[in-house]
């Protein structure tokens, strides 16, 4: 099949900035929407997968810093995004195929200017503008990505159109907003209604087991990773309770990923803990790691510019084993390879780290019935190393607790 070649629709001309809280500017073209947008700049490492980034609600409040130079050359399709159902841009309501855009806007170095996919249906250009997505094109963004990586993640706005000032002016803007620790959105990309996603088996056949997940931030691909194992899955609000956990009867309880600072989401910590009271089985990734630890007694901190690409090494500390991950956090839970402490629900460790820094990526209940990562098994977009996990999963669900 040959793959159709289509051209951008042209934005507004005119230029843009972008401004870091420390008085740093970059100028250069509009991309996408023209305004203003304010946000956490950080840096993604992915050479592939942008349209799963942009739809990642983890990104919820961040502008993202794109480090590979060409952006764009596969276009967008109603495939590819991990927004939940139902979750609609701005711009064009409810949008059932998951391709709401969660960036709080996007900042390239080199937009293709011609897109060519088979599965393409539009640009990301045409795209980022229906979905009122603020970018900036045409800027040095390895000079961005070096100076984060330097100083930190850092408050940011991108500016164009009518919203350009003088840069006093703009910077007084980013420096205005929130910072990001201290910030719970939870509530804001958390399903407001439980749905369910059924498991993928021949007509006729149980499901193998029913899983309760909590959406925190969820990604499509991980309820499709459980229903590819023949899993029921529950998606429910960051707001269910236990009662109602256990009013559906599940075998197993699931925390995902999603965005803002650990410290704040006590309610959910709190569930976490009467989850573990009730020894029913979690498995928790991202955010839902950091939940874990945190109900276990271990604290979190913000790190200086985060884990975001799909190609960082964690060790599995028990074999040794090295997988290749997608990752996308700014916190991460304070611990060292192997370390073994007490928690209310019996002896605990940290079970995963970073090959580059050390960094915490995983803790575990040893008697096996909890366990989470930091890391994105479901891959999306990523490498597949760890999609083993959910296996795992199913085993202590069945009984096997290693």
């Amino acid at each position: 099949m040959t793959a159709p070649l289509m051209t951008p629709t042209p934005g507004p001309a005119g230029p843009a900035v972008l401004v870091l809280e420390d008085g740093t500017v970059h100028r250069g073209q509009a991309f996408g929407a023209v305004g203003e947008t304010l946000g956490e700049a950080v840096f993604c490492t992915a050479m592939t997968g942008y349209q799963e980034t942009l739809t990642d609600p983890s990104y919820d409040r961040q502008i993202v810093i794109a480090t590979a130079p060409q952006i764009g050359n596969t276009g967008w399709n109603d495939s590819d995004g991990e927004s939940r159902p139902g979750a609609g841009s701005v711009a064009s309501g409810p949008n059932s195929g998951g391709g709401r855009i969660w960036v709080a806007g996007y900042a390239v170095r080199n937009p293709t200017r011609r897109v060519s996919s088979w599965r393409a249906t539009r640009s990301l250009q045409d795209e980022l503008a229906s979905q009122e997505v603020v970018g900036i094109a045409g800027i040095d963004t390895r000079a961005v990505v070096r100076r984060l990586r330097d100083h930190g993640s850092m408050r940011a706005g991108v500016f164009s159109g009518d919203a350009l000032a003088a840069d006093a002016e703009l910077l007084d803007r980013v420096r205005a907003q929130p910072g990001m620790a201290g910030r719970n959105l939870i509530g804001e990309v958390s399903t407001p209604d439980t749905y369910t996603i059924e498991p993928v088996m021949s007509s006729g056949a149980e499901p193998a087991f029913t899983v309760v997940a909590v959406d925190l931030g969820i990604k499509t691909n991980t309820p499709r990773m459980f229903a590819q194992r023949g899993m029921r899955v529950h998606v429910v609000p960051s707001t269910v309770t236990f009662d109602e956990v256990r009013d559906l009867n599940p075998d197993g309880f699931f925390l995902s990923n999603g965005p803002g600072d650990p410290a704040t989401a006590e309610r959910e910590v709190a569930l976490t803990r009467e989850v573990l009271g009730a020894g029913l089985p979690l498995f928790g990734i991202c955010l839902g790691n950091q939940l874990l630890g945190r109900a276990l007694g271990l604290g979190t901190y913000k790190m200086k510019f985060g884990h975001r690409g799909i190609n960082i090494p964690v060790v599995e500390d028990a074999t040794g084993r090295i997988s290749i991950t997608a990752q996308n956090h700014g916190f991460a839970l304070e611990g060292e390879r192997g370390s073994e402490f007490d928690t209310p629900f019996g002896r605990g460790r940290v079970s995963h780290v970073c090959a580059n820094d050390g960094t915490v990526e995983g803790v575990e209940l040893l008697d096996g019935r909890a366990f989470s990562v930091q890391y994105h098994p479901e891959a999306a977009a990523g490498p597949h190393d760890a999609a083993y996990l959910f296996d795992r999963f199913a085993s202590v669900m069945g009984g096997d607790v290693q």
